[in-house]
């Protein structure tokens, strides 16, 4: 069988954007006999994240991650379908997941290595399995729940950062429907902000483009921050830190407008960033959702019951082909997407 994939053409280096030159696409040929234990699958959607950023480096500074390598083919998360199967716990038309799903039209898997899904989880749509239904979902769920101790009944006000994202959308919504009072959400340009506030149910949205966001979040957020979903870091991230109240929580997920920099991660603070910090016994821990994977089934099933019943609103953006899984990352680290960027691969 001829399929095509995306393997690293070449890497950007530590301090530089990616571009869509540092990924090729090829054909390659699928044996056409099964191994025992393996299935054939067809790829229907495949998921771009800003983790992978560190991917393209030869070092990727994490204990968990490995770099992708070059003229290899690159993987993430997937979700498709069994076509073939030498496996006993998989059989033909079977929906199947992974995290390290090969960026391929058709792929030849362990069964092992992929998760069975019932497409009634997420109404049919597929691609919430990458999204709403998956690890975002996951991260945005569990990050309020572990790190950012929404109490109803508190007057809370949350901050998001990073907003318009697969994570940051989902995270906003989650601490409104936890309790909090006010969700402002912080983003990049005013349509991103107009679908938070009139779709989405943010309280107010900040374009950091255009806008002085310590202002804005002064009117925003009059009595202060005791929340603050952290995803992009940087001169937004101190400007958010300033403005939250004694004892708030910092729930630190990402921090992507420092990923194109040759920094550790977390990036280091400023003095002045981190003296607020300890004279407001704010706590600014990194959170890992692959820490709380005992919480996985639960969660993914309340994330499934919050999307059928519109509680939480899925926003997604779907790029067509393969061979736009270059352009898909690249837009998605620059900030062209609203919720979810996702690649369909086939029907």
């Amino acid at each position: 069988m001829q399929v095509k994939r995306v393997v690293l053409n070449s890497r950007p280096g530590k301090n530089a954007e990616p571009s869509p030159g540092n990924f090729r696409l090829e054909e390659t040929t699928l044996a056409p006999d099964l191994p025992d234990g393996e299935v054939l699958v067809r790829t229907v959607y495949l998921s771009v994240d800003p983790y992978m950023r560190c991917r393209l480096n030869a070092d990727t500074g994490s204990d968990y991650l490995g770099p992708w390598q070059l003229s290899e083919c690159l993987d993430g998360g997937g979700v498709g379908v069994v076509e073939s199967s030498r496996c006993s716990t998989h059989t033909q038309g079977d929906v199947v997941t992974s995290f390290n799903w090969p960026w391929q039209t058709h792929a030849v898997m362990r069964g092992d290595a992929l998760q069975k899904v019932d497409p009634r989880l997420v109404d049919g749509h597929l691609s919430y399995l990458l999204g709403a239904v998956g690890m975002p979902g996951l991260t945005a769920l569990l990050g309020v729940r572990e790190k950012g101790h929404v109490i109803k009944g508190a007057n809370q006000t949350m901050v998001v950062s990073g907003a318009a994202g697969a994570c940051g959308s989902l995270a906003g919504q989650i601490g409104r429907l936890d309790g909090c009072v006010r969700v402002v959400g912080i983003c990049g340009s005013d349509e991103k902000c107009r679908v938070l506030v009139e779709d989405v149910g943010f309280s107010a949205a900040i374009n950091y483009r255009r806008e002085d966001v310590s202002a804005q979040l002064q009117d925003s957020c009059p009595e202060g921050i005791d929340v603050y979903f952290d995803n992009v870091g940087g001169a937004v991230s101190d400007a958010v830190i300033a403005q939250m109240n004694k004892d708030g929580h910092v729930i630190l997920c990402g921090q992507i407008s420092q990923y194109n920099k040759d920094v550790p991660y977390p990036p280091p603070l400023s003095d002045e960033t981190q003296k607020i910090l300890q004279s407001q016994n704010i706590t600014r821990e990194r959170f890992l959702v692959l820490n709380y994977m005992n919480k996985t089934e639960a969660s993914l099933l309340e994330l499934s019951q919050l999307v059928k019943s519109s509680q939480i609103k899925v926003l997604e953006t779907v790029l067509n082909g393969i061979e736009n899984m270059g352009n898909a990352f690249c837009s998605m680290m620059k900030g062209g997407n609203i919720g979810k960027q996702i690649v369909k691969i086939s029907e």
